[in-house]
């Protein structure tokens, strides 16, 4: 329990940014959702389409310190990778 007002002010501050930082993680994963759906259903172009929503989303989140800058770049080149081998004609 906070015992004075700037410690119940920092509690509250803490806690509007936990909410906003879930509501952008959450953000995050559904596009990403997406992406993956598309490609489990084998629609290259959707797949396409979805990628660049969810590499903004990603980039955004990390812009914002929600996801670190590392993470939001691994996460950003594996779906890449996946989309693009979708996108490649079979041998």
């Amino acid at each position: 329990m906070a015992n004075t007002a700037s410690a119940e002010k920092r509690n509250r501050q803490a806690q509007k940014r936990r909410h906003q930082n879930l509501h952008v993680r959450s953000g995050v994963k559904g596009a990403v959702k997406k992406v993956r759906e598309a490609l489990a259903r084998g629609n290259a172009a959707l797949a396409k389409e979805t990628l660049h929503q969810a590499s903004r989303a990603i980039d955004k989140a990390a812009s914002k310190g929600v996801v670190h800058r590392n993470a939001a770049a691994r996460k950003i080149a594996r779906l890449s990778r996946a989309v693009a081998k979708a996108a490649a004609p079979a041998k």
